[in-house]
């Protein structure tokens, strides 16, 4: 309550009320008339990306006309995406209120967090604020596109607090599978607002820096309005196991490879992973290359920011292996998840041109397939098995550790901030629904948790949550150098194409007489073999003849449904000879 309300307030005559609340007032009508109680403060959040998925996570915070971004991530396509590089957020609530973005907050240096950056700030330029390693990781990537300089980089640390209109937001550290990640307090008129961002507890951190909870625990004493947390692993019961576990079964593992040579596989951004490698090999003598260009780049920039203890020497060129025996080597390379482009992908088959392995090799695949990868994973595993290579993948050994918090640190974290509202953010429906329901278990009311989708922007107050609307949200395909320009329409001709394959009609016709001058050809490419189907073919081509030369004696010399009528006669012809559905592609010529 104000001094005002507690010492009384004063009527239009200017006498004191001690015993009403509200200002009293009188008109011309004697009537008295209560000033309607100011209404509670509210802060607005739109999912532009991270849930009901795994990536390109991104967030939108609003309050009165002030806006700012957490993360800006990318995902990775499977197989109903055939031909497209990488995912994105649509960005069109971001251009729209281009005037009232103040700056990107960006937790820590994951694809899934930093990949889409580039395509937004071609869009916007807006300042990013980010820890120091995940700015050295960003750099590159503006390098890239040609952005680094004119845009705005600004390095904070964890505990540094920034002012981006409104907001004044904390950076809170936590434990990652990359160093430099961070949580957010974010402070409003309308309250504290904690977003963990991706984080375990690791009470044994490879760096010796574990999570800030003291911090977390001081914001849940004093009150906080809503809780955004990690859902990743919501599924899994216990505790995430610490990374120094990896690094004791890399020293068991490097001892029972004798005297093969040893190629590991993991993730690109992990460096605690990479430094125990580093580590455990130089302490058996054996030397360390590296392949995959974005593990190149993060070993680099590792190193000389500080993040990365290389010992002089130790790291040695791709090309000069050939020059080290076997058991004086260790292959550090991508594909852990049997991506098909991955050098370790192609070193199962057989096609990387500077490595080829042997059954004197000893490859350790450092993951856990992400959902959805486990085939990928056990092709490149058997072919790995073909060649006479031992293989140690999954949960053979402790080679592999989550970057995520698991049930319990998640109950955790929630028992320390003590949210009014909880709002369980990155994961899928299932990893969502599980997190939810750890948060009803400890004793937060259902109506207080909001499980959201992409587009969703919602209001947060003291009175609850509300659903204001629906904003322009959901994937960008980026293919090549195209952003956007391949849409269901593409994609669903790419997916018939790969399905049933294609048959050409090719013909010249006379424009003035409609006689065909030459063809119909037939091209087939990805529905039969032609030298085999002749028979086929051919009537695949007198069928074409007819059509044409029925629809001119019909005096039809629209081509456009010629081509539409070909098509359909083609299609019905080959589903009844063969029961496929290639696609149907009429060209005409007029001379």
């Amino acid at each position: 309550m104000t001094n005002q309300n507690r010492q009384g307030s004063k009527n239009a005559y200017g006498k004191r009320n001690s015993k009403k609340r509200y200002v009293t007032y009188r008109k011309a009508s004697n009537r008295k008339t209560l000033q309607p109680p100011k209404t509670k403060e509210s802060v607005r959040i739109a999912f532009l990306g991270g849930m009901n998925e795994i990536g390109k996570n991104m967030t939108v915070y609003e309050y009165a006309d002030d806006m700012f971004i957490v993360d800006c991530g990318l995902a990775f396509p499977d197989s109903d995406l055939p031909g497209v590089d990488i995912v994105i957020p649509d960005f069109s609530y971001v251009e729209h209120n281009a005037s009232k973005i103040r700056g990107v907050i960006i937790t820590h240096g994951h694809e899934d967090h930093i990949g889409g950056l580039a395509y937004l700030l071609k869009k916007v330029n807006i300042p990013i604020y980010a820890t120091k390693l995940t700015i050295g990781l960003i750099r590159g990537k503006l390098e890239e596109h040609n952005l680094l300089n004119s845009v705005k980089l600004v390095e904070i640390k964890a505990r540094d607090n920034i002012t981006l209109g409104s907001f004044n937001i904390e950076m809170i550290h936590v434990n990652h599978s990359i160093p430099d990640a961070v949580g957010l307090a974010i402070r409003c008129p309308a309250g504290v607002i904690i977003q963990t961002g991706d984080f375990k507890i690791d009470t044994t951190p490879v760096d010796g820096d574990m999570i800030d909870l003291p911090r977390f625990a001081e914001y849940g004493k004093k009150g906080v309005l809503a809780l955004l947390s990690d859902s990743t692993n919501a599924e899994r019961p216990g505790y995430t196991m610490s990374e120094k576990l990896v690094g004791e079964s890399f020293e068991l593992l490097f001892r029972k490879a004798k005297n093969k040579r040893i190629v590991v596989a993991t993730f690109a951004s992990n460096i605690h992973r990479v430094q125990q490698i580093i580590d455990v090999a130089q302490s058996r003598g054996r030397k360390v290359a590296v392949i995959g260009r974005s593990l190149e780049n993060l070993v680099n920039v590792g190193s000389e920011l500080g993040y990365l203890n290389v010992p002089q020497g130790l790291l040695i060129d791709i090309n000069l292996i050939r020059n080290y025996p076997d058991d004086k080597l260790v292959i550090i390379t991508t594909g852990s998840q049997g991506e098909p482009m991955s050098a370790l992908t192609k070193m199962a088959f057989g096609e990387h041109r500077k490595v080829s392995l042997t059954p004197n090799d000893y490859v350790i695949i450092s993951a856990t397939p992400i959902p959805g990868n486990e085939k990928m994973v056990g092709n490149v595993v058997n072919e790995l098995m073909k060649r006479g290579v031992e293989v140690i993948y999954e949960r053979m050994y402790d080679v592999h550790v989550s970057g995520h918090a698991c049930q319990e640190e998640l109950k955790l974290m929630m028992g320390l901030v003590k949210p009014k509202y909880f709002l369980p953010v990155h994961g899928e429906q299932k990893h969502l629904q599980r997190h939810a329901s750890l948060g009803t278990a400890m004793g937060i009311d259902e109506k207080n948790i909001y499980i959201g989708n992409i587009g969703d922007r919602i209001e947060l107050s003291d009175d609850g949550i509300k659903y204001l609307n629906t904003v322009t949200a959901g994937a960008v395909y980026v293919d090549g150098i195209g952003v956007g320009d391949v849409g269901n329409i593409v994609l669903n001709d790419r997916k018939h194409l790969s399905k049933d394959g294609i048959i050409i009609v090719v013909a010249t016709i006379d424009s003035s007489s409609g006689y065909i001058v030459s063809g119909p050809d037939i091209v087939s490419r990805g529905f039969v073999y032609v030298r085999e189907n002749e028979a086929l073919m051919n009537s695949a081509r007198d069928l074409a003849c007819r059509v044409i030369d029925e629809c001119y004696d019909n005096r039809f010399h629209d081509w456009n449904s010629v081509k539409t009528r070909l098509r359909d006669e083609l299609s019905r012809m080959m589903y009844e000879k063969t029961k496929r559905s290639p696609m149907i592609l009429p060209i005409f010529m007029e001379i």
